[in-house]
């Protein structure tokens, strides 16, 4: 029972962390213009470096995030998710730490542009921790069971479409304002 449970969260996680990387991906190819400068503004890469990463990252996301809702590779594919969500952390991480936290964090969606803050870092983590639990093998879900999860994932990724919106609206504190 707690398997399967486990087995059905994994999967949730999975389906809302592959819509949030396809999200994003077509969002940064939407504006590849300004991608390589949003990379540059973090400081973390050498200059020759930038542009490549510009064309891989959506690249990346893409792949990711179909394979997380494919389910395919049911270790290979939240692994990677979870890789690319602690690269991001721990970017947003250095800068806040930097100091630098009027930014742009380069989430994806150009029209709620965020400035980097611990909500943001905190975020990847949990997001990363819940990918995890698709790790362990576990029974095979059945029909409902999977059905559960696709539901449960969709409304995830409306939640976290949802707070971005929220955290984004002019007025708002920044997310990286100390209270």
């Amino acid at each position: 029972m707690l398997a399967q449970l486990v087995q059905t969260a994994g999967l949730a996680a999975s389906i809302c962390a592959g819509l949030i990387f396809i999200v994003a991906a077509a969002a940064k190819l939407r504006h590849r213009d300004v991608l390589p400068g949003v990379i540059a503004n973090y400081r973390l890469l050498p200059d020759w470096l930038v542009l490549p990463a510009a064309v891989a990252l959506p690249v990346a996301e893409i792949v990711i995030g179909v394979a997380l809702l494919v389910d395919r590779w049911p270790v290979a594919a939240p692994l990677a998710g979870i890789a690319l969500l602690l690269v991001f952390a721990a970017a947003m991480a250095i800068n806040i730490r930097r100091g630098r936290t009027q930014i742009d964090c380069g989430c994806g969606l150009s029209a709620l542009r965020q400035g980097l803050g611990w909500p943001l870092v905190v975020r990847n983590l949990a997001l990363a921790a819940l990918l995890a639990l698709r790790l362990p093998g576990g029974p095979a879900l059945a029909g409902s069971e999977v059905l559960v999860a696709a539901m449960s994932g969709g409304v995830l990724f409306l939640l976290y479409l949802f707070f971005n919106a929220l955290n984004a609206l002019p007025g708002r504190p920044a997310s990286g304002a100390r209270g």
